[in-house]
C-alpha cells in the first residue's frame, strides 16, 4: 500500500531527530533574532532614561565593591510592572536606566529587597548599622554583616583606569564617553580618605533617585 506522508510533514520532521533539532534551533534563533535585534535601535533602550547620570568615582568604586562582596546575588535591580512590586518598592525599571551599568545588575533572584529605588529612602547612618550588623535595624534579616568594609581603604582603587574603560565601552555603544577629562582627573581626590564602606553607601543612595525625581519633575508639569 502506498504512503501518502509527504517528506516536508509533521511525521517526518517528529521521526527524524536530526530534522527535528535542526528546525527547533533556526526557529528559535529567528524569534530571538526578532526580538532582540529591534532593541538596539530604539532611543528606549540605547539612551539615558530622563535624570540617569553615570555614577561618580565614589559610586563606581561602591558598585565594584557590591560585586565583588556577592550582593548582586540576593539583592536584585529591576521592578518589575507588578501592581505588588509597584507598590512596594516604587515606579518599574525602563532600559534606559541601565544605559550606563557595564555590566547590568539587575538580577534573577530576590533573597533580599529589591534595591533599584533605595537611593535616599534610608539615612548614610542607617546603611552604615545595616552593613555592620544587619539584625540591627532588621530583626528577621538573614543577610550576612560586612562589617570589615569599615576597616577596608577604597582609595588605593585605580579607579581613573576603570572610568577610561568605561569612558571606551560608552563610546562603542553610545557614540560618546561617559566621563571627562575633568572628571577623570579628579576621581582619586573623591575616593580620598573613603572606605569601602563609605564607597558602597554612595552607591545605594544613587539608585534610583535621578530617575524617580525626574519622573515627580514631570508629574507636577503635568499638573499645571
Amino acid at each position: 500500500m502506498a504512503s501518502n506522508k509527504k517528506f516536508f510533514s509533521h511525521a517526518t520532521i517528529e521521526k527524524n531527530l536530526s530534522i527535528l533539532i535542526f528546525l527547533s534551533i533556526l526557529v528559535v534563533s529567528f524569534a530571538g533574532l526578532v526580538q532582540i535585534v529591534p532593541l538596539f535601535y530604539q532611543h528606549s533602550t540605547t539612551k539615558a532614561a530622563p535624570g540617569v547620570k553615570p555614577l561618580n568615582a565614589l559610586q563606581l568604586v561602591g558598585r565594584d565593591v557590591f560585586i565583588k562582596e556577592g550582593c548582586v546575588g540576593c539583592h536584585s535591580q529591576q521592578v518589575r510592572v507588578l501592581a505588588s512590586d509597584v507598590q512596594r518598592y516604587g515606579p518599574y525599571s525602563v532600559a534606559g536606566e541601565s544605559v550606563y551599568d557595564y555590566p547590568f545588575l539587575w538580577g534573577s533572584r530576590r533573597m533580599g529587597p529589591d534595591l533599584a529605588r533605595v537611593g535616599g529612602r534610608y539615612s548614610d547612618d542607617w546603611h552604615r548599622i545595616h552593613i555592620r550588623d544587619p539584625r540591627m535595624v532588621v530583626k528577621q534579616s538573614n543577610m550576612p554583616a560586612y562589617y570589615w568594609l569599615q576597616h577596608k581603604d577604597a582609595s588605593n582603587t585605580n579607579i581613573q583606569n576603570r572610568m577610561i574603560a568605561l569612558n571606551k565601552l560608552n563610546q562603542f555603544h553610545q557614540g560618546e564617553p561617559m566621563y571627562s577629562e575633568k572628571e577623570i582627573a579628579d576621581a582619586p581626590n573623591m575616593i580620598k580618605g573613603k572606605t569601602e564602606e563609605d564607597a558602597v553607601i554612595a552607591y545605594l543612595q544613587s539608585l534610583g533617585v535621578g530617575y524617580v525625581t525626574a519622573l515627580r519633575e514631570q508629574e507636577i508639569k503635568n499638573k499645571q
